[in-house]
């Protein structure tokens, strides 16, 4: 199971909002690359990135601070957050990210989200953001009357990489993940899945890879707190499976 910190970036700075909401936001760095570069020197094998503000204009905001971690780091990164056209995912694929996270296009292109998925073999995840189990986009901003699952479950044939699964209730809030429903869609498709969304301690991401379906888990709050010790979390998830 492979532990991805989070970087969410709102006006070049790395931030981390309660909820999903842009007026929430605490600020733990103004230099973005160098939080990244800590993150590698402490042994973490990926780097989770959203674009706050891209996700809410629906294109790419946060440009430069995504290519300064680029030029800082050398482990695999996954970018989310406004891109929501083939042109944009090709630029970042170009510029090195490893994996383009599609969440609103999910909902409202599937298209894009098959085209992409073709385009660029295990380069392509989904974004799926939930409150209720119903579907949001759009930066959260939207809701929908989409489930979670079905959502899921209409990409099995598409080739996408892993599904990133968000309850959008616990995201930023230290209240711990929703284990039962990441449990319940990672079952329901054969997509890898990764949890986000509330992992603040040792004892979440234990019982997370206690379900042995979820292949991996996004913490960002906890990790700046230092609820979460990052050293002793990739010991844990680096540990065969009981």
């Amino acid at each position: 199971m492979i532990l991805y910190p989070a970087i969410d970036l709102k006006d070049g700075q790395a931030v981390r909002l309660l909820r999903g909401d842009m007026d929430k936001a605490t600020v733990f760095s103004d230099a973005p690359g160098e939080q990244a570069r800590k993150f590698q020197e402490a042994g973490c094998d990926w780097l989770h990135l959203v674009d706050l503000n891209g996700a809410f204009a629906g294109s790419p905001v946060n440009g430069a601070a995504v290519e300064a971690i680029l030029a800082a780091t050398s482990i695999p990164t996954q970018l989310g957050g406004g891109i929501r056209d083939m042109a944009t995912i090709d630029m970042w694929i170009d510029k090195g990210i490893a994996r383009v996270i599609l969440g609103t296009v999910a909902v409202e292109n599937p298209d894009l989200v098959r085209e992409a998925a073709t385009a660029h073999p295990g380069r392509i995840a989904v974004g799926i953001d939930a409150r209720g189990g119903k579907v949001a986009t759009r930066g959260w901003a939207e809701e929908t009357n989409v489930n979670a699952t079905d959502l899921a479950r209409s990409y099995e044939d598409a080739g996408v990489a892993a599904i990133i699964y968000t309850d959008i209730d616990r995201d930023g809030a230290m209240g711990g993940p929703n284990v039962a429903a990441t449990e319940a869609l990672a079952r329901a498709v054969s997509i890898p899945v990764i949890a986000s969304g509330g992992v603040s301690c040792i004892d979440d991401l234990t019982r997370l890879k206690a379900t042995g379906v979820i292949s991996g888990a996004i913490s960002g709050r906890a990790l700046y707190d230092g609820a979460l010790d990052l050293g002793a979390a990739l010991a844990l998830l680096r540990e065969p499976a009981a």
